[in-house]
């Protein structure tokens, strides 16, 4: 197969035609209203509300952000279990707030924190549960629930790949005491950079705005420590923007990842993850794991796409627990996580995103298969 000469990349943000965003600037330019909470800002909480299914969100300028002040808003200290299965900012979020992680190791079959390895961490110290829904599937959200309850501990779900999931017949970002989204650009759905935290009530919401915006009340009156987390004017109206071809861009992303299933249904050595869990996925990613069988490693295969300008990812390759500032800790041990460690080895993210072209995928296939 020749290289191809336009580079396949695992993701490419999707954005509107420049000339329908050039109102909302107009409009910007006109107002000098450029972030605290304008115009633009308000409307597109109250557009992702409806949209999600939710009842609180709050904007911010990055998830990263947002977990650091989730984190805060609810006072989580001491240890926090979570999973090395993630991108870093899952875990680093916990150290810029002075929080322990510990590790324990994921479910096999959806790379989710496994809840039955969840109980034997906790110690005295421990004060919630930092989840992640790997690849936009559900984490197993009431046996997390239940076991919180049993030992009062919260629960926070970094949520970055979750956007428009639907689970239990309602938004998967409803469960546990908060959700964060992210809205990067190599998100399902972007707003160049940004992020949210989706909260139950009004109250929780109002303790994360003021946080988000140094602890503010009034001009005079500061009642927390908080930072600037603040999601700017020209980030919202991207976003509202946005939100009208979310739905058309998760249907195109549907059809590359139903043609990857039936391109390796009987490819041996070739595992691919079930979306049967969601009652709505978002396709967000495409992983698939490269296991015994296969006449390449992962390795090797992540090479053979790149020698022909397909940039698959590794993703989560290496482990969070694997890094200098994590792999002291006993949690971060491979014996503790095993299931996690052999993933990391074997996962590779495969190219999905609207206009990604039939001939590109049949190239992303084509080595794959042949």
């Amino acid at each position: 197969m020749t290289k191809s000469n336009e580079p396949i990349y695992v993701t490419k943000p999707v954005l509107p035609p420049l000339e329908e965003f050039l109102p909302y600037l107009q409009q910007i330019w006109d107002s000098r209203i450029l972030t605290n909470g304008g115009s633009f800002h308000q409307q597109l909480e109250q557009a992702l509300c409806e949209y999600l299914g939710v009842k609180y969100i709050s904007l911010f300028t990055n998830g990263t952000i947002g977990l650091v002040t989730a984190l805060q808003a609810l006072r989580i200290t001491g240890e926090v279990i979570t999973t090395p299965y993630s991108f870093v900012a899952t875990a680093h979020s916990l150290l810029w707030n002075g929080i322990k992680p510990v590790f324990v190791d994921i479910d096999p079959d959806t790379l989710n924190l496994d809840p039955a390895k969840i109980e034997a961490a906790i110690t005295p110290s421990t004060t919630a549960i930092l989840a992640v829904h790997v690849y936009g599937h559900p984490c197993a959200v009431d046996a997390i629930q239940k076991i919180a309850d049993n030992y009062n501990l919260r629960v926070i779900y970094d949520a970055a790949h979750a956007f428009g999931v639907q689970y239990h017949s309602g938004s998967l970002l409803n469960h546990g005491d908060l959700s964060v989204l992210s809205f990067h650009a190599t998100k399902v759905f972007n707003t160049f950079e940004g992020g949210a935290i989706v909260s139950p009530d009004a109250k929780t919401k109002q303790r994360i705005d003021h946080l988000k915006n140094f602890g503010f009340v009034d001009e005079v009156t500061v009642v927390a420590p908080g930072i600037n987390g603040k999601m700017s004017e020209f980030n919202a109206a991207l976003g509202l923007l946005q939100l009208k071809g979310i739905d058309a861009a998760m249907q195109q992303r549907k059809v590359i990842d139903a043609r990857y299933r039936k391109a390796f249904d009987n490819v041996q050595g070739i595992r691919c993850f079930s979306a049967v869990h969601e009652d709505v996925a978002n396709y967000a990613y495409f992983p698939i794991l490269v296991q015994p069988g296969y006449p390449l490693s992962r390795d090797e295969l992540y090479r053979k796409l790149r020698e022909h300008n397909i940039f698959a990812r590794r993703y989560f390759y290496p482990l969070i627990s694997d890094f200098p500032m994590y792999r002291g800790l006993p949690s971060a041990a491979q014996s503790n996580l095993r299931v996690a460690s052999q993933a990391a080895k074997e996962v590779l993210c495969l190219p999905i995103y609207p206009g990604l072209t039939d001939e590109q995928l049949d190239s992303v296939i084509g080595l794959i298969t042949g």
